[in-house]
């Protein structure tokens, strides 16, 4: 299986439901919390163009983040992805 990092920020409902619908997956993930780390965030957006949290990388591959998360496992894709 893949290694997951989900970047993330305290008090943030949707990085809550990303790392609750992997955990019902089974599935490990690292979770690095960007609360106070602006240095760190604005190198983030660069790199993804996605200015909000959670954002997820399964392995190498940018998920973006929950919505995008769920729609992979409502089209039976996110395994694949985790797998693959």
């Amino acid at each position: 299986m893949k290694s997951i990092k989900i970047y993330s920020k305290n008090y943030c409902p949707y990085c809550s439901r990303a790392k609750s619908l992997l955990e019902r997956k089974g599935v490990t993930y690292e979770e690095i919390n960007m609360e106070g780390k602006q240095d760190e965030m604005m190198a983030l957006i660069k790199e993804t163009g996605m200015r909000t949290v959670p954002q997820i990388f399964i392995g190498d591959f940018f998920v973006g983040g929950f919505t995008e998360l769920n729609e992979l496992e409502k089209n039976g894709e996110l395994d694949k992805k985790l797998n693959g």
